[in-house]
């Protein structure tokens, strides 16, 4: 696995590390949290689409392209988005999500760096 796929998928990992934090906060009922939530969607969305098509097919349980969708729905459908959509995509699809990206994240965080 490249640097490159090994950052996109840090950075997913530490988006839905957000999300939860988000939530531990408060509810996607309050304007604030629901905001914020959405906005790590989006970056989780886009890192989606820069990941290896092969590391997407060795997870076939995780639905690639809907999370891609949702990306570009929250970025340029802001005001046409229904509050369910981020509720069911935080709280069925990033569980499964944070499982899929563990174990490739922790095998780069067990690489040793060179000095």
């Amino acid at each position: 696995m490249t640097r490159r796929q090994a950052a996109w998928l840090a950075d997913i990992s530490d988006a839905i590390t957000a999300v939860e934090r988000y939530l531990d906060a408060g509810t996607l009922a309050e304007g604030i949290v629901y905001d914020a939530c959405r906005a790590r969607l989006i970056e989780i969305g886009e890192a989606v689409k820069h990941l290896d098509p092969g590391l997407l097919q060795s997870v076939p349980d995780i639905r690639w392209r809907a999370i891609a969708r949702i990306r570009n729905q929250l970025a340029h459908h802001y005001f046409d988005t229904d509050h369910a959509i981020v509720t069911q995509a935080v709280t069925e699809e990033l569980p499964r999500l944070r499982d899929a990206v563990a174990a490739p994240v922790q095998r780069i965080d067990e690489q040793p760096t060179s000095s």
